[in-house]
C-alpha cells in the first residue's frame, strides 16, 4: 500500500477502553487519551483526512472531534463499510487507499476491505485475525496514536513530525 489518502477511525474501543460510565443523573462518560491527539497532528502534517466513524451516538465524540478539529465525524452509524464507500466516492478514491483502525465485531466489514487494517492489542482475536496490523497497545491507552505513529514510520519518519511540530510552534531544538 502506498501512503493513504484517507484514515477512519472508530472510537469505543479505540479511543477509549470501550467503557461507559453512567451517574446517577445518565450523564454518560467516557475516557479518552490525550496521546491519541499526537496521532491527529501527525495526521495533519502528513495531509492525510481524519474521519471518524461510530456506531455510538453521542455528543461526547463530537465535543472531543471539535477540540482536535476533526471535521468529519459520523456518529450513530449501522453500516461502516457503506457509509466509507460513499466518502471514498466524494474525495475520488478507492477504499484499497484507505487506513482504518476499528476495534469488534461492528468493524469486521470495514477492517477487511480497505487497504491497510488494525485493531488494538486487546480486540478479540476473531477480529485481529483479519487486519494488517495487531498494535500493542490497547484501545484507551493510546492505541490510535500508535497506529498513526506506524505509517509515519512507514510512510515518512517521526523526525519529519518533530521538525514539523517544532517549525509550526516556533520552537528551536
Amino acid at each position: 500500500m502506498e501512503i493513504p489518502k484517507l484514515v477512519i477511525t472508530d472510537i469505543d474501543g479505540v479511543w477509549t477502553d470501550g467503557g461507559m460510565f453512567y451517574d446517577k443523573t445518565n450523564q454518560e462518560f467516557k475516557k479518552f487519551n490525550t496521546s491519541d491527539s499526537v496521532g491527529v497532528l501527525f495526521l495533519k502534517y502528513l495531509e492525510i483526512p481524519l474521519v471518524i466513524i461510530t456506531g455510538e451516538n453521542t455528543n461526547i465524540v463530537q465535543r472531543r472531534a471539535e477540540k482536535l478539529k476533526i471535521d468529519q465525524v459520523h456518529l450513530g452509524v449501522s453500516n461502516k463499510l457503506e457509509l466509507a464507500k460513499s466518502i471514498c466516492k466524494n474525495l475520488n478514491i478507492t477504499l484499497n487507499e484507505v487506513a482504518f483502525i476499528g476495534d469488534d465485531i461492528n468493524d469486521i466489514e470495514l477492517l477487511s476491505k480497505v487497504g491497510f487494517s488494525a485493531v488494538p492489542n486487546n480486540s478479540p482475536s476473531y477480529i485481529k485475525n483479519i487486519v494488517d496490523l495487531v498494535l500493542k497497545t490497547n484501545g484507551g491507552d493510546g492505541a490510535f496514536r500508535e497506529f498513526v505513529e506506524h505509517l509515519v514510520n512507514k510512510f515518512s519518519s517521526i523526525d519529519n513530525m518533530l521538525l514539523k511540530y517544532f517549525e509550526e510552534k516556533n520552537l528551536t531544538q
